[in-house]
């Protein structure tokens, strides 16, 4: 079952949305392959910290954040990776590594790539390792007010 915080905010906005489960994964290939995702269309969430301050960065599974051109990007002095420890207790009632890119519901800002913006519809994490949300890219862009900037590479 999807985050409780998350269902309820999607259900109380009268939101279109489906919910797809997969066998236990961690890695978005793994993720994308096991639910019959596209790579480009299922939205990945790296928690970084810009500033000092923790972030979400939501781009395609398909692609990896740039941290220099993220910097640039955020107009940042100094950008990092989130350590586990840093983020894990931010996030109740999700698995650690599968929290939904709703930082709103968590007082988190979210920064997504402007590739993202491509996309019809989206599927991320559902706050479990075993279920997706898919819903359309407008929709999440409604609810979330992210921050869309410029900071993915394509994967090597």
């Amino acid at each position: 079952m999807p985050a409780t915080k998350l269902k309820a905010f999607l259900d109380a906005n009268q939101v279109q949305y489906s919910v797809l489960t997969h066998s236990t994964a961690y890695t978005a290939p793994e993720i994308a392959s096991l639910a019959h995702v596209r790579g480009q269309e299922l939205a990945k969430t790296v928690i970084v910290k810009i500033d000092d301050q923790i972030a979400m960065a939501v781009l395609p599974a398909s692609r990896h954040v740039d941290l220099s051109l993220l910097r640039a990007s955020a107009r940042a002095k100094t950008i990092s990776l989130a350590s586990e420890e840093e983020f894990r207790d931010l996030f109740p009632g999700c698995e650690t590594g599968a929290m939904p890119p709703f930082g709103n519901l968590y007082g988190i800002p979210v920064l997504v790539d402007e590739t993202l913006s491509q996309d019809r519809e989206i599927a991320f994490n559902a706050g479990t390792h075993s279920e997706l949300i898919r819903l359309s890219y407008a929709t999440f862009v409604r609810l979330v007010q992210p921050t869309v900037i410029g900071f993915a590479a394509k994967a090597a």
